[in-house]
């Protein structure tokens, strides 16, 4: 992360918040004072609350001060045991200072990755400062990009998360409108990164200059995430990461050809589910909130309740058993709501492990298979449907088989580094015509291929 830097300016004044023990501005330091042309003055500000770490921070700064002297650099370090949102707020709450006479040229960050609650304090705090975002992770960028001066560097280690879904939106646009994007690092493990942490994230490194102006690439690589890994890197256009007619600012990491491939597969498609008379909405039923109205069996007086449990080659299997889901839930005036007529759908696992064949996984219920007048669809599931009616049988077919293709699974990768399928990002995937789908669910009938048939037949009936 430190050697992302590249300005060679005389003068670095370096932010540091959610120092922890100070490792990030050590290694900058030590960047800092091993390179040919170095600063002649170097300030850093280190933001930690943790009182437990403190004594370490005080230690490292003191050894940052030593390297800097013995390379003749002026050092300044200041710890900050304070809660930055609170502290950065002060400097950016009445936009006191012009992006010229912002206090910092460069800014390194490890955030700490927690939910703000909407009604918690800090949640108020950021939006007196018009930031409206629902982790703290991101409202450490937002303040810090705020509080660099034009020019100046970020590079920051977080949760891939921020890259796509409607919680993170706000946030994209307004860090791209201000931050430009340079480089872009992920990881291939969930785990090496943060492993003596036991930490299961997709995390990113990224590299961005305070500027209005994008810039016309962006370097994107990859590791293990092991020390001493072999780095890959690849350069692609800035509308090829983040689409210039893309309303929700997605951003795209393609690591290699194969990905590169899949991209220009999906988006020859140029219809929209609006285009198509279709959306996706997330199931209704919520099962700890209607936890009386479960029942393991059906039974008079019940209808299906479907869960991702029931998904078995390409369709909804119903009941399951044994099961540890409930298998119904009760037909009655509080569940009402809760329930849709009986016709053709398609689902889509909302959940699915980065380690699994595909992060999309799509099956069609078929209303012919399962004798009942009304269904429930659990939350873990989103479910696509025509003005909330079901969907014709061959379109469902070959929309189900779109989705579980291995394109359309290579392509949702590159905007989508966590386990969760929103159903913004099913919406903001092109899809083919009404036409081509109906062509290829009925291509296929009943049946569901293996993977490779599939994709062979996507091919060929889509080319």
């Amino acid at each position: 992360m430190a050697s992302l830097f590249e300005s060679s300016n005389d003068e670095i004044r370096l932010l540091d918040a959610g120092a922890g023990e100070g490792a990030l501005t050590e290694a900058f330091v030590r960047m800092a004072c091993s390179r040919p042309q170095r600063p002649s003055r170097l300030a850093v500000v280190a933001y930690e609350l943790d009182a437990r770490v403190l004594s370490g921070l005080r230690e490292t700064l003191e050894r940052c001060d030593s390297m800097c002297a013995a390379q003749g650099i002026e050092f300044h370090g200041e710890i900050r045991h304070a809660d930055f949102i609170e502290s950065a707020l002060e400097f950016v709450r009445d936009d006191l200072f012009t992006s010229a006479t912002a206090p910092f040229n460069a800014a390194l960050l490890n955030p700490p990755y927690r939910k703000i609650n909407s009604d918690s304090p800090t949640r108020r705090l950021l939006r007196e400062a018009g930031i409206e975002t629902s982790n703290l992770y991101t409202g450490f960028l937002s303040l810090a990009a705020r509080l660099l001066c034009v020019g100046g560097e970020m590079v920051s280690i977080t949760p891939r998360s921020f890259c796509n879904g409607p919680y993170f939106r706000p946030f994209r646009r307004e860090f791209l409108d201000s931050m430009s994007l340079e480089r872009l690092h992920v990881f291939d493990s969930r785990s090496a990164a943060f492993q003596r942490d036991s930490v299961l994230q997709e995390n990113l490194i990224v590299r961005a200059v305070k500027s209005r102006k994008q810039a016309s690439h962006v370097v994107i690589s990859s590791s293990s995430g092991e020390p001493g890994a072999c780095i890959r890197e690849t350069r692609l256009a800035y509308a090829d990461v983040v689409r210039p007619d893309d309303a929700e600012q997605f951003i795209h990491i393609m690591q290699d050809e194969s990905q590169a491939a899949a991209r220009d597969r999906v988006r020859r498609f140029t219809s929209s589910l609006s285009d198509l008379g279709l959306n996706v909405s997330t199931g209704r039923v919520v099962d700890f909130r209607a936890k009386e109205h479960l029942r393991l069996d059906s039974a008079s007086g019940t209808v299906p309740l479907i869960y991702p449990c029931h998904f078995e080659a390409g369709y909804v299997r119903w009941p399951k058993s044994p099961s540890k889901k409930p298998n119904a839930i009760a037909d009655v005036r509080d569940t009402a709501e809760l329930l849709i007529a009986n016709q053709t759908y398609v689902l889509v696992k909302r959940f699915s492990a980065k380690e699994e064949r595909r992060r999309i996984v799509a099956s069609v219920f078929d209303p012919t298979r399962i004798a009942c007048e009304r269904v429930g669809f659990e939350n873990h599931l989103n479910y696509f449907h025509a003005d909330g009616m079901g969907l014709e049988p061959s379109l469902a077919r070959g929309l189900s088989a779109y989705l579980n293709s291995t394109a359309v699974d290579q392509y949702f990768r590159q905007f989508n580094g966590h386990t969760q399928v929103n159903a913004t990002d099913l919406r903001n995937l092109p899809y083919p015509s009404a036409a081509e789908l109906r062509r290829l669910g009925v291509n296929l009938g009943d049946r569901f291929p293996d993977q490779l048939e599939l994709d062979q037949l996507l091919e060929s009936e889509l080319a």
